[in-house]
C-alpha cells in the first residue's frame, strides 16, 4: 500500500463528518500527496508530507493507547478524532512549497544544476492557525472541528512555534490533545524521519 492509499483508506474509515468528502476531494486535486513536508528537513522528498502526517498519526495513536495516558491525564479521545488532527495537521503545507534549481558539485566535483524545494506561500495565514482555517472551510454544521480538535491543530508546534511561550504553555495544559499531537509531531520528526529527509 503507498503513502497514498494508506491515508485515503484511514481518512475514509475514520473522518466521517459533514464536508470530509469535499476536504479529501480538495487534497486529491492539491499536491498534499506530492508535496515534501519542509525544503531541507524532515520529509524534504517528493510525497514527504503525506509520510509525515502518517507517521504522526500512528505516534499518536501509540500515545494515547498507553494506560498510564488514559488514567492519569484523562485522554480519551475517538479515532476520528485521533485521524482528523493528525492526518490534516500540516494541510496548511498544502500548495506551499516549490521546485527552484540551484548548482551543486556532483561526486565528479563538477557543479551541475538539481532540483530543490523552496516556499512559496499563496496563503499567508500562519501554521497551525492556517490548518484550522482550511479545515474550517470544508467540515460544517455538526461537523465542525471541536474545540479540542481546533487547538490541538493550531498549536501542535508547540514551543517551536514563535509565539509567547506563555500562551503555548496555556493551550498545552488546557487542552490535553494539543499536548499529545505536539508530541506525536515531535516523536515523528526528529526521531522517525530525521534531519536527514527520510
Amino acid at each position: 500500500m503507498t503513502p497514498k492509499e494508506e491515508f485515503i483508506s484511514i481518512y475514509t474509515e475514520n473522518i466521517k463528518r459533514q464536508g470530509a468528502d469535499k476536504l479529501l476531494e480538495f487534497l486529491k486535486k492539491s499536491d498534499f500527496f506530492t508535496a515534501p513536508s519542509s525544503t531541507r528537513y524532515h520529509g524534504s522528498y517528493e510525497g514527504g508530507l503525506v509520510q509525515h502526517s502518517l507517521n504522526v498519526y500512528h505516534c499518536l495513536k501509540d500515545y494515547l493507547s498507553r494506560p498510564r495516558t488514559k488514567e492519569v491525564y484523562g485522554m480519551d479521545f475517538s479515532e476520528e478524532t485521533i485521524a482528523l488532527v493528525a492526518l490534516l495537521h500540516d494541510i496548511c503545507k498544502v500548495n506551499f512549497y516549490a521546485i527552484e534549481y540551484r548548482n551543486k558539485k556532483n561526486d565528479a566535483g563538477v557543479w551541475e544544476k538539481v532540483p530543490c524545494y523552496t516556499i512559496n506561500d499563496t496563503l499567508p495565514y500562519g501554521h497551525g492557525e492556517k490548518s484550522v482555517y482550511i479545515i474550517s472551510g470544508y467540515l460544517y454544521g455538526d461537523g465542525r472541528l471541536t474545540r479540542d480538535e481546533a487547538f490541538a491543530i493550531r498549536w501542535h508546534m508547540g514551543f517551536s512555534g514563535i509565539e509567547d511561550k506563555n500562551t503555548i504553555g496555556k493551550a498545552l495544559e488546557m487542552y490535553p490533545l494539543a499536548f499529545a499531537l505536539h508530541v506525536a509531531d515531535m516523536e515523528a520528526t526528529y526521531f522517525l524521519e530525521g534531519s536527514s529527509g527520510k
